[in-house]
C-alpha cells in the first residue's frame, strides 16, 4: 500500500512538473505539443504493443477516439499558451477551474442532475480567478487562454468515461495521442502561419526537456498512476490529483521564483481556490463513507 501511495504522488508530482517544462522549453506551444505527442504516442505504441495491451477497434470508434485526442491536443496547446502568455502559476490556477467546468458539462453529456454543491464550489474557484484577472492586468491574456484550456480539459475525461466502456485504457491513450498528433500535424501549417516562429526544430536542450516531458511526465506518470489504481481506490487517485496545480505552483516558486512576481491579489484569489479544493475534499470523503454506513 505504501508503494502504491508513493507511485501515485510521484505521478501527480510529474504531472505538476509539466507546467515548469512548458516555460523551460522555448518552442512555441503548438510545436511543443506536436513533439510531445510524437514522442509520447510512439513510445506508448512500442511499450503497450510489447505488453500485448493494444486492442483492435472498429473504424467508428477510431473516429470518436481521434476526436477526443484532438480535444486533448488543443487543451495542451492552450495550456502551454497560457503559461507562455503569463507564467506557470497563473496557468495552473486556471487549470484548477477544470472541476467547475466538469460539474457544469458532465451532467449535460450524461443527462443527469446538476450537482449544486460542486457547481457552487466551481463558482468559488472562478471568483478566485476573477480576482486575479480583475486586479492584476498583466495576466489577462494568459487567464483567458487558460480558461479555454480548462474547458477543453474538462471535456477530455468526460468523454473518456464513455470510451473506456468499449476499450482498455492503454489502447485508448495510444490511439488518442496518435489521433491528436495526426490532426495537429494537418493543422500545424495554418497554426504556424498565424503564430510564426523561427525555431521549428528543438535544440539539444529543448530535445532533452521534451523527452522528459514525454517519457517521464506522460508515459511513466501514466504507468505509475495505473499501477497505483490497482491497490488504491479511484476516489483516492482522483483526490490526490487535486494536488497537481498545488505541486506545480510550489515548483514554480522554487524553480522560477514566481512568488516574487505575483501581487497580493494572486494570493487572495488562490486562497479562495484553495478553500474550494479543501471543501471538495471533505465532500468527497463524506460521500466515500456513506455506503459503508448503509
Amino acid at each position: 500500500m505504501k508503494k502504491a501511495f508513493l507511485q501515485l504522488h510521484l505521478a501527480v508530482f510529474f504531472a505538476g512538473f509539466t507546467g515548469i517544462l512548458g516555460r523551460l522549453i522555448t518552442l512555441n506551444e503548438g510545436l511543443l505539443v506536436w513533439y510531445r505527442l510524437l514522442f509520447s504516442a510512439s513510445t506508448m505504441w512500442v511499450l503497450f504493443f510489447a505488453l500485448k495491451k493494444i486492442q483492435k477497434i472498429p473504424f467508428h470508434l477510431l473516429l470518436k477516439i481521434t476526436a477526443v485526442g484532438f480535444l486533448a491536443a488543443i487543451h495542451w496547446v492552450t495550456f502551454y499558451g497560457s503559461i507562455k502568455s503569463s507564467n506557470v502559476s497563473v496557468g495552473l490556477v486556471c487549470f484548477s477551474s477544470v472541476g467547475f467546468f466538469t460539474a457544469l458539462l458532465e451532467p449535460l453529456v450524461f443527462r443527469k442532475r446538476l450537482d449544486i454543491a460542486e457547481l457552487l464550489l466551481g463558482i468559488l474557484v472562478m471568483a478566485g480567478i476573477y480576482i486575479i484577472f480583475r486586479f492584476d492586468p498583466r495576466y489577462k491574456t494568459g487567464i483567458i487562454i487558460g480558461l479555454i484550456s480548462a474547458v477543453l480539459g474538462s471535456l477530455f475525461p468526460i468523454y473518456n468515461k464513455l470510451l473506456l466502456k468499449e476499450v482498455n485504457v492503454e489502447t485508448l491513450l495510444s490511439y488518442e495521442l496518435t489521433g491528436g498528433f495526426l490532426v495537429l500535424t494537418a493543422l500545424l501549417p495554418l497554426y504556424l502561419h498565424y503564430f510564426p516562429t523561427d525555431q521549428l526544430l528543438p535544440d539539444w536542450s529543448n530535445l532533452l526537456w521534451l523527452l522528459v516531458l514525454s517519457w517521464i511526465c506522460s508515459v511513466w506518470a501514466f504507468q505509475l498512476s495505473t499501477n497505483a489504481l490497482k491497490k488504491l481506490s479511484a476516489f483516492t487517485v482522483n483526490l490526490t490529483y487535486n494536488l497537481e496545480p498545488v505541486y506545480g505552483i510550489l515548483l514554480a516558486f522554487v524553480v522560477y521564483h514566481e512568488n516574487k512576481e505575483l501581487s497580493h491579489w494572486f494570493y487572495i484569489g488562490f486562497a479562495l481556490i484553495g478553500l474550494a479544493l479543501i471543501i471538495h475534499v471533505l465532500m468527497l470523503r463524506k460521500k466515500e463513507k456513506e455506503p459503508a454506513l448503509a
